[in-house]
């Protein structure tokens, strides 16, 4: 059994890596916001607001096998129309958040052999998509963070991190609230589908993984074939 920490279990992607993670017999200390959530076999719920000043971490073990950071958001609007805040906003969720828990528990990340780090960019730090900058500023800096960290961090813990494309998942749902939205996203990707929240968690289980112990420093794609594919 192995110690992981899933920072915003309560729903999407971070939800079903909680759930597919303590199926595997191990055990989760995950983490929610507004979603309040019971514990369950092998998952060990605990609320945390990363915008907050001051956490309260004690319910973590002395070490940790990996940590994954799924706090985001998708704001999309024209350039023009975003304020400077807004930027500051995302940034501080998405990047200074994913940085301050990695400080906080990097200890006990240490004090394992082979550990792990798990972070989300997005597909369109890849590909530019209109009405995008917003979004594609704070994970093109996920982006960096992972390479940085992950030559720093060597060879006692990997940093990898996942881009995707759109995912049929609570974040996403003003963009997918209707059937006409759902088939004309899903019409963008190669294979014709959207992503779900059980495609990405698989990918960031493997990356927990000793399966994974040659790869770091890298961003993997898990976008339908949307960032490199034209059909």
């Amino acid at each position: 059994m192995k110690n992981y920490l899933v920072i915003g279990a309560s729903s999407g992607i971070g939800k079903e890596l909680a759930t597919l993670l303590s199926q595997n017999n191990h055990q989760v200390y995950g983490t929610y916001h507004e979603n309040i959530m019971e514990d369950t076999q092998n998952i060990s719920y605990h609320s945390l607001n990363v915008e907050e000043d001051t956490w309260n971490l004690d319910f973590l073990p002395d070490t940790l096998d990996g940590l994954v950071y799924c706090p985001g958001s998708i704001n999309l609007k024209p350039f023009k129309t975003i304020k400077p805040k807004d930027f500051t906003k995302d940034f501080n969720l998405q990047v200074v958040g994913a940085v301050r828990v990695i400080q906080a528990v990097l200890s006990k990340l240490k004090k394992q052999k082979g550990s792990s780090i798990v972070l989300f960019s997005t597909v369109a730090v890849q590909v530019g998509f209109n009405f995008h900058a917003q979004v594609s500023t704070s994970k093109g800096a996920i982006e960096g963070l992972t390479r940085a960290l992950a030559a720093e961090f060597a060879p006692n813990i990997r940093v990898n991190a996942i881009a995707p494309s759109l995912t049929d998942t609570p974040l996403a749902a003003k963009l997918l609230n209707t059937e006409d939205k759902r088939k004309a996203n899903a019409q963008r990707h190669p294979l014709r589908t959207l992503g779900e929240a059980q495609n990405i968690a698989e990918v960031a289980a493997f990356l927990l993984s000793e399966k994974s112990k040659w790869m770091t420093g890298q961003i993997l794609h898990i976008d339908g074939g949307i960032s490199n594919i034209k059909v």
